[in-house]
């Protein structure tokens, strides 16, 4: 499926262009700061190791998060966990990959997401698009990016397996990347998956941030056994998996225990 507007990211962003993009990352940023804190009731597990990470990892050091898809608002609101100091800087906050078919279908959407640092994926495409590409030049670069690795909101919460992208952009990062897992239980109810798409006040937001690792040691274990590209993104992809899913019993049980006490 082909991008409706034109690739959206200038070869070199002019300083007018990084203004733009500080001034809608950074107002979105703080909508979402007032909206999860306090319009409803945000709960954060384990903070500081995010903003740790985005503070003081070492430059030829990228970041990746992942973190499941709940509603179509999980991005923006899940940075109601970050700072505002972050939210404002540019060079800190995310990049993320974007359905084209649902932000870039016009030119002034196209605008506006691409200076949130929102990157177009194209569904269908695969793993090896300009999107994709993108996002890898950013973490070769020491960036963080974030991902929904379920590929989908996943409006039932059954099991998906996680799509190969994640995999494709560790096997071939040329740095060391740091891995993030986070696992939200709330956003739902404050977008709910069904009309009236209205969203709600006075819920509970749940989000754990689990240990951060990295795997150097498959991905050197993967080369050295000349795996193919694709036999490389599959086992990066299922190791990555099992870490991930392994939070979710975590989050739904500490956000039990919130609603529990309420």
């Amino acid at each position: 499926m082909p991008l409706e507007v034109k690739w959206p990211f200038p070869q070199a962003p002019l300083r007018g262009w990084r203004l733009s993009s500080s001034f809608i990352t950074g107002m979105v940023g703080t909508y979402s700061y007032i909206w999860t804190k306090y319009f409803n009731c945000l709960t954060v597990h384990n903070q500081e190791v995010l903003l740790d990470l985005i503070d003081q990892r070492p430059v030829d050091t990228p970041l990746i998060t992942l973190s499941n898809h709940q509603s179509c608002m999980d991005d923006p609101l899940l940075w109601g966990i970050l700072k505002m100091r972050h939210l404002w800087n540019f060079q800190q906050m995310r990049w993320a990959p974007a359905a084209s078919d649902i932000c870039f279908t016009r030119e002034f959407y196209s605008r506006f997401f691409s200076r949130g640092k929102c990157v177009p994926v194209c569904r269908g495409d695969g793993v090896y698009q300009k999107g994709m590409d993108f996002l890898l030049e950013k973490m070769n670069c020491g960036e963080w990016v974030h991902i929904f690795p379920e590929g989908k909101v996943n409006m039932t919460q059954e099991f998906i397996r996680l799509k190969w992208g994640v995999g494709r952009l560790i096997a071939e990062c040329s740095l060391n990347p740091v891995i993030l897992p986070l696992w939200h239980v709330g956003m739902n109810d404050i977008l709910p998956n069904e009309t009236p798409y209205i969203p709600r006040i006075g819920k509970r937001i749940t989000v754990l941030v689990g240990k951060p690792f990295n795997v150097k040691t498959l991905v050197d274990s993967l080369r050295a056994e000349n795996k193919s590209q694709m036999e490389m993104r599959k086992a990066l992809t299922d190791f990555i998996q099992e870490e991930f899913w392994s939070l979710r019993s975590q989050a739904e049980a500490l956000h039990g225990q919130v609603q529990a006490q309420t």
